[in-house]
């Protein structure tokens, strides 16, 4: 038995979630499944009003695992969530961060920090921040 606890983040968005979860599979890879309000069998309140959208998506399998849906709840004013990628492997996250960067806004871009790793921040095209860390290997 695995007595390891994961986060796996989960980000809400307002009727972009299949373009962004598709986006997100190109940047970090992996197997996405995504079912809509439609396939749901269960009735609830505003399911006529979500048509289409997702209910739940699931990216795992790739480089990180990431859950997202489609709410009607989703704003920008609810909740800042700002998701940090750290890893040793320099070319790929630097291909990640330019990947997440399309479209988007480089806040920070990579480069030497004074704790000795390379950082750099920035807020993709779907307007979710991410933050990157890209560490020495010390031996």
């Amino acid at each position: 038995m695995d007595d390891k606890i994961t986060l796996e983040p989960y980000i809400f968005f307002r009727g972009q979630c299949r373009e962004a979860m598709e986006f997100y599979k190109g940047v970090f890879g992996g197997e996405l499944e995504m079912q809509t309000v439609d396939e749901t069998p269960t009735d609830f309140p505003g399911k006529e009003a979500m048509k289409g959208q997702i209910m739940h998506a699931s990216l795992k399998g790739g480089d990180i695992n990431l859950m997202a849906s489609d709410s009607q709840n989703a704003s920008p004013k609810t909740a800042k969530v700002e998701l940090s990628l750290g890893g040793y492997d320099e070319p790929k996250m630097r291909k990640m961060f330019d990947d997440l960067a399309e479209g988007g806004e480089v806040k920070t871009p990579l480069k030497k920090e004074f704790w000795g790793d390379i950082f750099g921040n920035l807020t993709d095209k779907y307007g979710v921040d991410w933050m990157m860390n890209i560490g020495t290997k010390k031996d």
